[in-house]
């Protein structure tokens, strides 16, 4: 049997090209048609317009939301952008308030020490750092940042706040230690500046700590002390200039031998916050009674 031969279709694929030529040239005509004949296309205008109008409207939302989350990205992405940038002004502004805190304690500190300078006149001082300090809150005994090659010498005194810290106890060619009137190894000849009476200012770490106040040693009992007396450092001091203010007298008291009395002493100078002090370049005169 004979098979029969099966023809084979041919496809037809329409170039894209030509079916664009159509289309416009298709377009051009129903544009000129329906500008040469426009009472008999109206129909044909008005079914367009109601089909093509709902798809425009369509479209614009589309458009007008794309261009709004386009809008809403810039906006946020500008948003961005000043947040950083405020940002590094808020670090600098941070800097700047730091620095200027800095110097107003700085300003305070210096001005305290000129008052302080101009109180006693008399004596020639130099201003020095604070540099170290024993491992805790209370400035019983520290390093300051001048020494013997600043005129420096064991025995003088030391000035900070509105009186007496203590004195140099050793000194290096840069640096020298200074015991404060807290230590408890540190005792001061002060005297009422009122009545001249004297007694002994002796150190207590402990006392200072919790209380912060000093104790009030060896007032007679005929002693004309009162509350809230002021306390300097007396004429009969081996080591401490006469006159400098120590503190302020409390809570007197008679001892239990009742021969003497004691009190304690709110001091001149807060111990707790020393950053700079002023050194006394003059030593008590020593006296030779041989």
């Amino acid at each position: 049997m004979k098979r029969r031969r099966r023809r084979k279709r041919t496809s037809f694929e329409p170039n894209p090209k030509y079916f664009l030529i159509f289309c416009i040239v298709l377009c051009i005509v129903l544009m000129f048609v329906s500008y040469r004949f426009p009472e008999r296309f109206s129909g044909v205008k008005t079914a367009a317009g109601n089909i093509i109008s709902p798809m425009q409207r369509g479209i614009n939302k589309v458009g007008r939301g794309i261009s709004d989350k386009l809008q809403d990205f810039r906006d946020v992405k500008k948003l961005r952008a000043e947040n950083e940038q405020l940002k590094e002004t808020i670090k600098e502004l941070k800097v700047a308030n730091q620095q200027l805190t800095q110097d107003k304690y700085e300003l305070n500190e210096l001005r305290n020490l000129y008052e302080l300078d101009a109180k006693y006149t008399d004596y020639e001082k130099v201003a020095a750092r604070i540099i170290a300090s024993d491992t805790n809150n209370w400035f019983y005994n520290f390093i300051i940042d001048k020494g013997s090659r600043d005129g420096i010498a064991v025995g003088m005194n030391v000035l900070a706040g509105n009186g007496l810290v203590g004195i140099v106890s050793e000194t290096g060619t840069n640096w020298s230690r200074v015991r404060s009137i807290i230590d408890d190894n540190s005792h001061v000849s002060g005297m009422s500046i009122e009545s001249r009476d004297t007694c002994i200012i002796a150190g207590d770490l402990k006392l200072m700590k919790e209380s912060g106040l000093i104790r009030v040693e060896m007032i007679s009992m005929d002693a004309a002390f009162k509350e809230d007396s002021e306390i300097v450092t007396s004429h009969i001091s081996d080591k401490y200039l006469q006159g400098i203010l120590i503190g302020y007298i409390r809570d007197i008291s008679i001892d239990s031998s009742n021969m003497t009395k004691s009190a304690y002493l709110i001091p001149a100078v807060d111990f707790e916050r020393l950053d700079e002090v002023l050194i006394i370049t003059e030593l008590k005169e020593a006296y030779d009674f041989k």
